[in-house]
């Protein structure tokens, strides 16, 4: 009755304004692929000044709400949740008594589709809304979106129902406080560009490490003397600095050149990267060789390619020419290798269990060649410059000696993953942290001075910077203390084995409440922060069902950096933690779990042809068909009732608002 009176006051309003016909709200539209067969149809409309549009959420009894109307779905295209809105504003109405939801200036209505039939090539809607300022006008539009032809189709693989006697455990929420307006972001409107937040990430730690790597004894006493060499040997000034600029390219270039098999790699198979980064005897490998540089570095022995290599290298740089640049750029790569080799290694662990793949490798190499480059070409172009580097010394040594303890202490990194992919229990978190408090306190006697290794200048006193330094490590060993009794850490989040790994679950004098635990649904586990979660798909979606709860599943691994930094720096929050305990059913799926599969229940991967027999390989290739992603970690927010996404997956999100914006925004979906 309400809206009745507004239209007939609406009609009479307008019977006294001018006949031009008024349009205040101006559409686009545009079609954004999402995978090979899902894409998101795009509504983008800009709203005259002083005029509003109304949210599809707005409540019965105030202006319309906006309608969406989708033509010939049927066989052809699903629609993936409901359409997402950007953000709107709440106003309590005088005339309907009643909250109203609106869009000031601009609305942004995205919905997610799946291609079914690969013939479709258009999707058409109709587009109902009402728009008001001092009167209403309701209006609606027809919008077609153009499919690109998909020729590969994905089917979800079915699940097979499980039907489990499952224990309730649930908490009551109340929701008289819940917040009905939804803070959305980009994150919610369309997937985050994860990729180039993380390649930037990447590419400057890398740079930084290249260029520290130039403050070692095989490397800083090259710099002069090869941008003297460039300019000096060349006929003019112009050309020296064009050959030490050609140097540096090559450097940039020979460091590219290690990630081309990587690439072949990840084109026969896309997930290599996980099972290259998860694989317990590649980590062995890598400890070994992180120790043995340290040892090395400490002063025990020296380590050298091969003479013959660096000197049919060396001999090929006399051939003169650009050929001979390279050979000069690749010599000194192999010199120093005793210096970078550890530099290099980190560079290749880091990115190996990013997951970025091949891409990321290539931009982490490219970020460590300039870095190592940049000195020679700096000083090629400015050598006036030259004699303000400081001469080399025994600081050189000090500077390598304080490497080789990083060195140590990244090597337990490694053990650490072998260690978790076995699941031994051998290098528990208490273990680790013991392990790292013990390097950095030798390395705080080292600075100041009580304690002296091989090739160290005698010391008659410490400059002022290595005792600055000294503090900031003694600080460092200081703060890792609380955590062998449970402290977060947050610092250094990735580095530690996870708290479920670790003598001490759930903190250190934690009591076992046997009646709480004995009331843990069927199939679930306490894991990080106390919070319930299951292992297995099957379970968990049966319980989601039971509890009427939407499903967080979250694609993690054992050995998963970023997944750390997740759970110790996000779902840490109050106002997450308090989500994910009460208002959904949490699965992880861990890609990275070595357990055998039942042989019965092992097949032949559509992805790669390859025998699936471990749980990991499992929820690896569960990801990849049902969601065309095989990232960790990874979140989907899905509707137990139909297996449906509510709202856009997202991958690391290390901003809390944006987190928790994405799980209310696919809460509310589900509660609608």
């Amino acid at each position: 009755m309400k809206n009745y009176i507004f239209l007939v006051l609406t009609f009479l309003t307008f019977s006294n304004v001018n006949s031009q016909v008024l349009d205040p709200v101006k559409w686009t539209t545009n079609t954004e692929k999402v995978s090979e067969n899902e894409f998101n149809l795009i509504i983008n409309g800009t709203i005259e000044n002083g005029w509003h549009v109304y949210s599809q959420f707005t409540p019965d009894g105030g202006s319309l709400p906006i309608v969406v109307n989708f033509k010939e779905q049927n066989g052809n295209y699903q629609l993936i949740g409901k359409a997402i809105e950007s953000p709107y504003k709440k106003e309590y109405s005088e005339v309907f008594e009643v909250d109203e939801y609106f869009f000031e200036n601009k609305v942004t209505i995205t919905q997610k589709v799946k291609i079914i039939n690969p013939k479709v090539s258009q999707i058409k809607l109709n587009f109902e809304y009402q728009v008001c300022k001092e009167a209403c006008i309701n209006d609606n539009k027809d919008f077609v979106f153009e499919i690109p032809l998909t020729s590969n189709i994905v089917v979800k693989p079915a699940l097979d129902s499980v039907k489990k006697n499952v224990n309730q455990f649930s908490t009551v929420i109340d929701t008289s406080n819940v917040e009905t307006t939804i803070k959305q972001d980009n994150t919610i409107l369309k997937e985050p560009k994860k990729e180039e937040k993380g390649f930037w990430k990447i590419f400057i730690l890398s740079f930084l490490g290249g260029l520290v790597a130039t403050f070692t004894p095989c490397v800083f006493p090259m710099i002069p003397m090869t941008v003297s060499f460039f300019l000096k040997q060349s006929s003019n000034k112009t050309k020296g600095k064009f050959n030490a600029l050609f140097y540096g390219l090559c450097i940039v270039l020979i460091c590219l050149f290690f990630t081309l098999p990587f690439h072949l790699l990840e084109g026969v198979n896309r997930d290599i990267f996980s099972e290259i980064s998860t694989n317990v005897y590649l980590n062995i490998f890598f400890f070994v060789i992180f120790v043995t540089f340290a040892i090395s570095f400490f002063g025990a022995f020296e380590i050298t390619m091969p003479s013959k290599l660096s000197n049919k290298v060396d001999n090929a740089s006399n051939s003169g020419g650009l050929l001979g640049i390279f050979f000069m750029a690749l010599t000194l790569i192999i010199v120093s290798f005793s210096c970078i080799g550890p530099a290099l290694g980190f560079v290749f662990g880091t990115s190996l269990n990013s997951d970025g793949g091949a891409t990321i490798l290539s931009m982490a190499m490219f970020g460590f060649g300039l870095g190592l480059a940049l000195p020679f070409m700096f000083f090629a172009i400015a050598p006036s410059l030259l004699g303000n580097l400081p001469k080399s010394g025994g600081w050189l040594n000090t500077v390598k000696v304080v490497f080789g303890f990083i060195e140590l202490a990244l090597a337990f990194k490694f053990l650490s993953n072998a260690d978790i992919g076995l699941d031994l229990h051998w290098l528990e978190r208490e273990v680790f942290i013991s392990f790292w408090i013990a390097i950095f306190a030798a390395l705080t006697l080292y600075l100041l001075g009580k304690i002296t290794l091989p090739h160290d200048s005698e010391l008659t006193h410490i400059s002022v910077g290595r005792m600055i330094l000294g503090l900031l490590t003694l600080t460092f060993t200081i703060y890792l203390i609380p955590g062998i009794w449970g402290a977060p850490l947050k610092l250094i989040s990735a580095f530690p084995p996870p708290m479920t790994y670790s003598e001490s679950p759930q903190g250190f004098g934690y009591k076992t409440v046997s009646n709480i635990e004995n009331n843990l649904p069927k199939g679930s586990v306490f894991t990080v922060h106390n919070l319930v979660s299951f292992e297995d798909y099957t379970i968990g979606l049966e319980y989601a069902k039971k509890v009427n709860k939407p499903i967080l599943i979250d694609f993690t691994g054992k050995q998963c950096v970023n997944c750390r930094l997740m759970e110790n720096n996000v779902w840490s929050d109050e106002k997450v933690l308090s989500i994910l305990k009460n208002d959904v059913v949490l699965i992880s799926l861990y890609g990275d779990d070595k357990k055998e599969l039942p042989k019965d229940e092992w097949y032949i991967s559509k992805e790669n042809g390859k025998e699936i027999n471990t749980v990991g390989e499992k929820w690896s290739e569960f990801q990849i068909q049902k969601f065309n992603n095989n990232s960790r970690p990874f979140y989907v927010l899905l509707n137990p009732n139909n297996e449906e996404e509510l709202n856009i997956p997202i991958p690391y999100t290390p901003n809390i608002d944006e987190y928790k914006a994405w799980l209310k925004n696919g809460i509310s979906l589900y509660k609608k």
